[in-house]
């Protein structure tokens, strides 16, 4: 059976035998919601490639205690994906958020397309994006990852083809590609940036900026996938030819 996972905010200095303090939300989730006994062992991590597996000694209203049996720390995997996501439209985009954090993706970039139906301003844009925040935690989580992937503010289509002209491989989804994604070479280190268009699909205009910019412009298949699909689907085709997956 795995054992459950916390995030913690710093693991600096912790040893073999260091007590290390959880407190708040995630202290009061797991104590509280999940029932977590003294004795009990846990993972805890840092989201920053170091984790501690370790025995509850203590529990608290919104504080528990583990103390520390192993420590690890791991580098973080390369290369590194970014996911440059269009806003879809109600909540696939925390769908989205979910499965690129679940396939192992370092980055997701909500974009605002142009024919991205749903907007992100003001109070709604900070809303939008502490759920993708807490949904990428949650999945991050579940998948037992040591490094939690970043979930950044709302980018311009400028900021998109910043990100594109600094990639190792840059790619752009497009259903009228003559290039499949499995014709790439794939970088076994360095930064991929997958950018993935709206469901009224990317312009003319974008496309352009984009393969301007240094990416490649391909088709995943014959079939049309949803944007909240098409960018995991995407990242493991990229990432089964790499030493991650091999």
């Amino acid at each position: 059976m795995s054992l459950p996972v916390h995030l913690v905010p710093s693991l600096d200095g912790v040893r073999v035998g260091s007590p290390v303090t959880v407190e708040g939300d995630e202290a009061h989730h797991a104590v509280a919601v999940r029932r977590l006994r003294v004795g009990e062992s846990v993972v805890l991590t840092d989201g920053l490639g170091t984790s501690v597996v370790g025995e509850v000694a203590h529990t608290g209203k919104r504080v528990f205690t583990v103390t520390a049996r192993a420590v690890e720390a791991v580098p973080a995997p390369e290369p590194a994906v970014t996911v440059v996501q269009a806003l879809p439209k109600g909540d696939r985009g925390e769908l989205a958020v979910e499965v690129l954090t679940e396939v192992g993706v370092a980055r997701v970039v909500p974009w605002a397309a142009a024919r991205s139906v749903a907007v992100w301003k003001g109070e709604r844009a900070e809303k939008s994006l502490g759920r993708w925040r807490a949904t990428a935690r949650e999945a991050a989580k579940q998948a037992r990852r040591s490094w939690f992937p970043t979930v950044v503010p709302l980018a311009s289509t400028a900021d998109v083809v910043a990100l594109v002209g600094a990639a190792s491989l840059a790619v752009v989804l497009h259903e009228e590609a003559s290039l499949s994604v499995a014709s790439l070479s794939v970088p076994q280190s360095g930064s991929v940036v997958v950018v993935v268009g709206p469901e009224g699909g990317l312009t003319d205009d974008e496309v352009a900026a984009f393969v301007a910019a240094g990416a490649t412009s391909v088709r995943l298949g014959s079939e049309v996938l949803r944007t909240s699909t098409a960018g995991v689907v995407a990242v493991a085709a990229l990432l089964a030819r790499t030493s991650r997956w091999g």
